[in-house]
């Protein structure tokens, strides 16, 4: 028999190659299909808000409809002073025409349901156990899935998020809002409900990126952080808000507007302890901790204030894409503390640990904190 040849390591570069750029195209892929329906408006036709109605109306009349409006205010005066007109009173139909028509379900719509739910001046504590509740779910599933499995699952969860974003807002799908008010009530806010996305689109992509861009320890540790920083920064930050030295409002070019240094303060030392107990526990082998105690101390707060940060820089209101790129229509984009938490987060937790000289393969414990 021929004897057998060593295949060649470098045989698989290509493989390997051709499936990272299969990775980020479908990494891509949902902003790509979302910039193309915004730009087509197809199949599904923008929905007009109904509160923007009357301003279309007078619109419309000015500039459409002047001769029929001066003929129907002419009409209007003869029939008041008890006399006669030779010309007959216009239509419904000549000021109708042009006017974007309406269902009483449109009217009712996403409109109706923002008028229940809170402005986010409000503390709103069932949005924040929610919002970190999900945090960790999303944590143990990037532990406890593969890699290979857990990022398909994501993909496909931020791909359907941002559909349902682009479709709720136009005729004919105004029952997703009734169905995402049903299921997540107060845990909305106000303007997720008059025309902005909800922030758990920028949730999902945010675990995406930072699960595909770091190892696998980062990765669940800045989703954590995007977990108990966030609402907690948030929290104290509106129990401080009367402390005025604390604001930040605009002074640093924007960066932390209407946020709070005593936020930011409270949601890293609120982030510590639960730092503390995953990195203590984990599998460090027979050599220990790197440092020690106090490396494992400066680790945990470092982390903790990184995600703070994040959440800090991201102002309020949020900054808005413009509606036009290059003279193509946008979807309605912010920047959000949702997505830019867990990517700075597992960012900082990479050079935190070169810094200190951890190894960045480090394991977890099974459970994470037990």
């Amino acid at each position: 028999p021929p004897p057998a040849t060593e295949q060649s390591p470098h045989k698989e570069a290509p493989t390997m190659k051709l499936s990272s750029s299969f990775s980020i195209g479908i990494l891509i892929s949902p902003w790509l299909v979302a910039a193309t329906l915004a730009a087509v408006n197809f199949p599904f036709a923008p929905r007009v808000l109904p509160h923007h109605t009357s301003r279309v109306y007078s619109s419309s009349l000015d500039v459409n409809n002047h001769a029929a409006a001066k003929h129907a205010l002419a009409y209007t005066l003869m029939q008041q002073r008890g006399g006669s007109t030779a010309t007959s009173a216009p239509s419904n139909e000549d000021f109708t025409n042009e006017l974007p028509s309406f269902s009483e379900s449109d009217n009712e719509g996403h409109l109706e349901i923002a008028k229940k739910l809170k402005n986010r001046n409000a503390t709103n504590l069932s949005r924040k156990i929610t919002h970190a509740a999900f945090g960790i779910f999303f944590a143990c599933l990037n532990q406890f899935i593969p890699h290979a499995k857990f990022m398909p699952l994501m993909y496909g969860i931020t791909g359907s998020s941002l559909i349902i974003e682009l479709l709720r807002y136009r005729k004919g799908f105004g029952w997703i809002n009734t169905v995402l008010h049903f299921f997540l009530g107060g845990a909305l806010r106000k303007h997720e409900m008059e025309g902005k996305f909800t922030g758990s689109f920028y949730y999902f992509a945010g675990v995406t990126v930072s699960a595909y861009l770091f190892p696998q320890t980062a990765a669940t540790m800045g989703i954590c952080q995007l977990a108990l920083a966030d609402p907690s920064a948030s929290f104290f930050g509106r129990r401080t808000r009367h402390i005025y030295w604390s604001r930040i409002e605009g002074q640093l070019g924007g960066i932390g507007r209407n946020k709070g240094l005593l936020g930011f303060l409270g949601g890293a030392l609120f982030c510590f302890p639960f730092n503390y107990r995953v990195f203590k526990i984990a599998k460090w082998g027979a050599g220990g901790i790197p440092g020690g105690n106090g490396s494992l101390i400066m680790v945990s707060l470092l982390l903790g204030m990184a995600g703070a940060f994040a959440d800090l820089a991201v102002p309020t209101p949020a900054l808005v894409m413009p509606k036009k790129i290059l003279g193509v229509p946008v979807p309605p984009f912010h920047v959000d503390d949702n997505f830019v938490v867990p990517i700075f987060s597992g960012w900082a937790c990479t050079k935190i640990f070169e810094y200190v000289g951890w190894d960045q393969g480090l394991k977890l414990a099974e459970h994470i904190i037990l």
